[in-house]
């Protein structure tokens, strides 16, 4: 451990949040139309990440690079069922070591061992305690139906159903709300149990796993109707499917995937884009709870504040939907740290567009509790950039992603010709352009200066030839790091 820097409190705390699927222009303080006050007000008193990108979907695999500062190649987490190594260390484990307690209210998607050890490989992360953990998945929200119970709140058969059922057609303008109310909803009922924990203590270290704004895209009121879906702007995607899918033929093959590929009904697809928005809110309403909590108990002002998603959602654009790919809807999410020391002060309220990637998450938490970054970390803290209000001129100038698709349900051997080790991609991608490789097809490669909504794939372009050559071998450099 090293000495604590003059201006920093002593009794430091941390308040580690993470959305679920949260996009990174989803904040009002960014222009976008959702309304996220609290979230605003956070990045008013710390510092906005605008090019903030996680390093693979979904959940579990971009979790691990989060948790382990380590890239998806390195950690081998390639789906959710696919389990951590226990060679790779965490933040949470170098915490502990260090005597600090970090605790879960939520979950992690995150467990070490192997798949023949029988244990559930979308468990806790190795070295945070579980205070309230939000079930194993969504078909078993554990804590939260046993509170709801407690509340008197009737149980259905099927607990996924609390998520579902509403009053009334989802499909109508606006959508019917859920039947639980919003002061019992999942996101409610979390915040509510932080809150508790912290009133009296010090010295804490908290992870808030909020599952929305996560599917289902069903909100209750008020939450329900603040985005009219009629209102709603249309998807960023081609006029129809088959455009889209000319761009690739892994484009091409997601759009086959019936569970991916939006209905052709506007209607239906405005209808999700709203409870989407809704839920945001919603997460921001809460947090603004959780926020007053720290502000009237004194805690503020000791309390490093990490705000992020593990990762984005396609929502309708281009024709798809989920978290997968390649596109920047799946992988551009919030980032907003505050620093309580008076050494940030003079940077508050700043913007920083240098690239960050999730991987820059762990040593950024470590860095905050005076814990040595172990070696294993392919990240770097951004502690540094909210007391000096950049990140340097030596700061990386891309962005670098995974997604793995061997999967069933993809069937891309067979569709694709591909062996599984041929099944995944790796983007580059910088401010003026995106590099997509595939082992055993031809690359993708997108001019985002004149086509920032990527729908022209430039790879055949023989203007593009220097471009993508020149991309070609900054991502090989990256891979030898």
């Amino acid at each position: 451990m090293t000495s604590v820097p003059a201006g920093y409190p002593v009794a430091n705390n941390l308040l580690f949040i993470t959305a679920d699927q949260w996009r990174g222009e989803c904040l009002s303080c960014r222009g976008h139309f959702v309304q996220t006050p609290n979230l605003d007000a956070l990045a008013g008193e710390g510092v906005l990440f605008t090019n903030h990108f996680a390093n693979t979907a979904p959940c579990g695999p971009s979790r691990a690079s989060i948790h382990t500062g380590l890239y998806q190649y390195r950690h081998g987490v390639t789906f959710n069922d696919v389990p951590l190594d226990s060679r790779h260390t965490n933040w949470a484990l170098e915490a502990r070591g260090a005597g600090w307690d970090p605790v879960l209210f939520g979950y992690t998607d995150t467990v070490t061992g192997s798949r023949q050890d029988g244990v559930n490989h979308e468990g806790v992360l190795p070295g945070v305690e579980p205070i309230v953990q939000l079930g194993k998945s969504i078909q078993s929200p554990d804590a939260w139906v046993e509170w709801l119970r407690g509340k008197g709140h009737p149980i259905p058969e099927s607990p996924v159903d609390l998520y579902m059922q509403t009053k009334g057609s989802p499909d109508s303008d606006p959508p019917a709300p859920l039947v639980v109310p919003a002061e019992l909803h999942d996101t409610w009922f979390m915040v509510d149990q932080v809150i508790d924990y912290i009133a009296d203590r010090s010295g804490w270290c908290v992870h808030l796993s909020l599952l929305r704004p996560h599917p289902p895209w069903r909100a209750p009121e008020p939450y329900n109707r603040l985005y009219s879906p009629g209102d709603l702007p249309a998807p960023n995607r081609s006029d129809n499917p088959e455009l889209e899918a000319a761009q690739h033929p892994f484009v091409a093959l997601a759009l086959e995937l019936g569970h991916m590929r939006l209905s052709m009904d506007d209607k239906r697809v405005r209808g999700w884009r709203s409870g989407y928005f809704g839920l945001m809110t919603e997460v921001d309403h809460n947090l603004g709870r959780l926020f007053n909590a720290l502000k009237q108990s004194g805690a503020w002002d000791e309390t490093l504040i990490v705000f992020t998603s593990d990762h984005g959602e396609q929502a309708g654009d281009h024709w798809l939907m989920g978290k997968l790919g390649y596109f920047d809807e799946s992988f551009h999410v919030p980032l907003v740290v505050y620093n309580p020391s008076s050494e940030a002060s003079a940077h508050r309220g700043r913007r920083i567009d240098a690239f960050t990637e999730g991987v820059d998450i762990m040593p950024t938490l470590l860095d905050w509790l005076d814990v040595d970054i172990p070696d294993q970390s392919q990240g770097a803290s951004l502690l540094p950039a909210t007391t000096r209000g950049s990140l340097g001129e030596t700061w990386r100038s891309d962005v670098h992603w995974e997604f793995d698709f061997n999967r069933p349900h993809f069937n891309a051997g067979k569709a694709l010709g591909l062996t599984g080790e041929q099944c995944r991609l790796t983007v580059l991608r910088d401010a003026c352009s995106k590099y997509v490789e595939f082992p055993g097809l031809r690359p993708a490669f997108y001019d985002l200066e004149n086509d920032p909504g990527e729908s022209t794939n430039l790879e055949a372009d023989s203007g593009c030839r220097t471009r993508l050559e020149e991309a070609k071998s900054r991502l090989m450099a990256w891979r030898r790091r």
